[in-house]
């Protein structure tokens, strides 16, 4: 015999859900009306690095080089994990296995060429 879902069953699943949200938002808004209240200074709102002042703006905008290589760098990282697995497997794998690796590794030789191409790791 088939149990039939009736919305009655979720009615403690509801009240579980509505007791979690009321004590968070409870909690939330107690400790903002009890807690230490700070007044912010200028003192406080300026910029700590180990005791040296501060020289300048932090906002200085980076060399997209550096971003391309940080990129074209997790890439490749990435592209290796996938070679563990194959590593650890590749007797299982067989000739197919060997066949798809050195295809994988084809696609990664011609974009690595395609990167050196295109001058992407100079830093000219």
């Amino acid at each position: 015999m088939e149990k039939i879902s009736a919305p009655i069953n979720y009615l403690p699943i509801i009240i579980q859900l509505v007791v979690a949200f009321g004590f968070v938002a409870f909690t939330m808004i107690l400790t903002h009306m009890i807690g230490p209240k700070r007044k912010t200074t200028d003192v406080k709102l300026t910029a700590f690095e180990s005791g040296i002042e501060v020289i300048g703006n932090a906002r200085q905008p980076f060399s997209i080089k550096y971003f391309v290589v940080a990129i074209v760098f997790v890439l490749f990282d990435v592209e290796v994990i996938f070679m563990y697995p194959w590593a650890v497997n590749f007797r299982e794998f067989g000739l197919n296995g060997l066949i798809e690796m050195f295809i994988f590794m084809g696609t990664l030789l011609l974009g690595f060429i395609y990167i050196v191409k295109k001058k992407a790791l100079d830093w000219d």
